[in-house]
């Protein structure tokens, strides 16, 4: 079913969740932390009507929920933050998305971030099958490791040795590691609401899943391997000159989300990020900057190269794969040779560097470092996040929004929203009905508040021109 054939089942869908969605808490918004709590209750769902069939997706789920916990294997897609059940997505191409009922939607998620020139791109998908013919992977080193580091080494300002590694989360793991040895101090500064992946010493005041399901610092993770964790708010330098002040000369490193993408959409403040480069070089510690999200989508050298602020270490995500499973940290020389086998940090991985996910990420690279690629991307992007805020605020709700070249957001309330506390006062519960309205018009968007949105190359002017008109509608209801 096309965008345009879903419109008429939006109000009926739409009018039936709100009433579940407006009896439910109505707090914190952008940014995912413990004290976030869920916007309706798990054990409402929504109703659907001939138009907007989910029919296979419920049993589908149901079915999940006896094989997997939670029927999910990762806990965003449980729709738990906006009620009801997941569509089950049977296919993708460009900048859409079919579910397992024929439902079409415009997809704003991307596989939360790496889709930047659309899914399943006929050229990346050519030079898989020519890769596949010669193995999936083999546990040694390959020719294409040599040249998407290269790519990656020549794009991102901080990067002069690269580990690829499997997921972002196995990225930060091995950055943080390597801080600690490098420095030989073992405290670190995060900030509330940042995610960085889900290892024992991140889960503190963590954005992200842990936020969206208004989960307290997960259960299984000792305090021992948090002891080291210190945070302070996003964007407020003077605390983290207290936490300096108060731990001289312990300070492995600062790591954080350069503009947060795992608790909504926020940007730095004017000068946050260089008085982060200025304290961690007077006390010798390192800085990293988590770009699993903004590498290579803010800029061709990501949020580091976008802001002219350079850190000692980057970590990357599953954009330099093309969306396969993969990840990479890297940095300075003198810093990556503390790595094993060059240096006495260990840390090892049988798929890393593996041909499928070279391969995908070399072409998804020369594609995006194309003329034209990031300044289309700000057009769009501009257009989507302006048209959707306006609409809101001429049907009366307070809203907020901003955006970044290919990365964007919204909240619920009049902002502005600079970090945890002002996210707290965005309605999560209107955020709610908001999705199921849009989702019912043919539109996907993350399941939660506390996400970043996403578009692509593969997004066209009318896309964006129906999701606008799309969110009028819906707004109109809610």
């Amino acid at each position: 079913m096309a965008a345009s054939g879903i419109a008429g089942a939006g109000l009926t869908l739409l009018n039936r969740f709100s009433s579940a969605a407006s009896s439910s808490s109505s707090s914190s918004t952008r940014c995912r932390t413990r004290s976030v709590t869920m916007a309706v209750s798990t054990d409402q769902k929504p109703k659907t009507n001939e138009k907007l069939t989910l029919r296979k997706s419920e049993e589908a789920f149901a079915a999940a929920k006896e094989l997997m916990p939670g029927g999910v294997n990762s806990p965003v897609r449980a729709f738990k933050s906006v009620g009801g059940q997941p569509i089950i997505i049977d296919s993708a191409k460009g900048s859409r998305m079919w579910d397992i009922d024929g439902n079409e939607y415009i997809d704003y998620v991307g596989s939360w971030g790496p889709a930047i020139i659309g899914h399943a791109d006929d050229q990346v998908l050519a030079a898989l099958a020519e890769t596949m013919k010669k193995g999936t992977s083999f546990g040694a080193p390959c020719l294409l490791e040599n040249k998407l580091a290269e790519m990656v080494i020549a794009a991102v300002p901080s990067i002069e040795m690269v580990r690829f590694v499997n997921s972002g989360t196995e990225a930060c793991m091995g950055a943080l590691r390597l801080a600690r040895a490098f420095t030989g101090k073992e405290k670190i500064i995060k900030f509330e609401g940042c995610y960085h992946g889900h290892a024992d010493p991140f889960l503190v005041k963590a954005g992200s899943g842990v936020a969206t399901l208004g989960l307290p610092d997960s259960p299984g993770v000792p305090k021992a391997a948090t002891y080291g964790t210190l945070t302070a708010p996003y964007n407020d330098f003077a605390a983290v000159e207290k936490i300096f002040e108060d731990n001289k000369g312990e300070i492995a490193v600062v790591f954080l989300e350069p503009v947060v993408g795992n608790a909504g959409f926020i940007t730095p403040k004017p000068d946050f990020l260089s008085s982060l480069r200025k304290i961690t070089k007077e006390n010798n510690s390192l800085l990293v900057f988590d770009e699993v999200m903004t590498g290579f989508r803010l800029s061709y050298g990501g949020a580091q190269e976008y802001f002219g602020i350079t850190p000692d270490i980057t970590t990357l995500g599953k954009i330099i794969g093309g969306g396969l499973p993969v990840g990479a940290y890297g940095g300075r020389r003198d810093i990556m040779e503390t790595v094993a086998p060059a240096g006495p940090m260990y840390q090892a991985g049988t798929l890393s560097g593996n041909p499928l996910a070279m391969t995908a990420g070399i072409q998804t690279l020369k594609r995006i470092k194309e003329a034209g690629t990031y300044e289309y991307l700000d057009n769009i992007t501009g257009e989507l996040v302006q048209g959707i805020v306006e609409a809101g605020k001429k049907a009366g709700h307070a809203i907020c929004g901003g955006h970044i070249n290919g990365m964007f957001g919204f909240f619920f309330t009049q902002g502005p929203v600079y970090n945890f506390t002002d996210a707290k006062k965005s309605d999560t519960a209107k955020f709610a009905k908001f999705f199921w309205g849009m989702l019912a018009e043919g539109v996907y968007l993350a399941p939660s508040q506390f996400e970043a949105g996403f578009t692509s190359l593969a997004h066209t002017s009318d896309d964006i021109k129906k999701t606008i008109a799309a969110a009028e509608r819906v707004f109109r209801e809610i």
